[in-house]
């Protein structure tokens, strides 16, 4: 894994930011924002809020975005039954990291959407799973390449990261546009795969296991040192 420094934006971030979940413009702002753009992008380069090479955060095409390593704010969600997490493989399709397992699920906000918001549609559009209940936990940055549908690309993300505590079984309908298996796992046995294969894994899920471990499993992340 070739992990990359971030270079955080001193006007985004600031002592309190690992507590608050980023908050993007609404309503008119948003429109004006999207209303500014260039919509003429291909169909699976939909826009997504980003800074651009001079620091302005605005609606930029997805791939355009990953392609130059422009820094953007992501959602990440963590389902965790007793002892285990839910991850998922990534399908054949996607444009980043096909067939690596990654957290249960992660994606880009909309321009104007919650965290919270996103979070909740996302765990839901892609595994089918509702009802639950969401705790924002933190925040993580990361800069990494990433294997792309047309060469590396690389992710810049500041990810609003989200845990939910599944009380019993759990209902899941992947989508398998999105979603090529699923599986429960324990941290330590997880930790073990990680250390065996990570080419197998995606570059966030292993930061979060060896940087923020203790920020998104609590207790649970001291059962054998990261």
């Amino acid at each position: 894994m070739r992990v990359l420094h971030p270079t955080p934006n001193a006007d985004y971030r600031n002592s309190d930011q690992q507590n608050r979940p980023l908050v993007l413009p609404k309503g008119r702002h948003a429109a004006n924002a999207l209303g500014d753009m260039d919509m003429s992008v291909a169909e699976d380069d939909i826009p997504i809020p980003a800074w651009d090479a001079a620091g302005n955060f605005q609606p930029m095409g997805k791939l355009a975005v990953h392609r130059q390593g422009l820094r953007h704010p992501a959602v990440s969600v963590l389902v965790l039954r007793g002892q285990e997490m839910l991850i998922q493989r990534r399908a054949a399709g996607k444009y980043h990291t096909p067939g690596l397992w990654a957290n249960t699920c992660c994606t880009h906000p909309s321009w104007g959407e919650a965290a919270a918001d996103c979070a909740r549609r996302r765990l839901r559009e892609e595994l089918g799973i509702t009802g639950l209940d969401l705790r924002h936990v933190g925040q993580a940055e990361y800069r990494a390449e990433v294997p792309g549908i047309d060469g590396p690309m690389i992710e810049h993300e500041v990810v609003e990261v989200f845990v939910a505590k599944a009380p019993g079984p759990v209902q899941i309908t992947p989508d398998s546009d999105e979603v090529a298996e699923t599986r429960w796992v324990s941290l330590d046995a997880l930790r073990d795969e990680i250390a065996q294969s990570p080419q197998a894994f995606t570059p966030w899920l292993r930061i979060y296991l060896e940087k923020h471990a203790k920020m998104i499993f609590g207790d649970l992340a001291a059962s054998r040192p990261v």
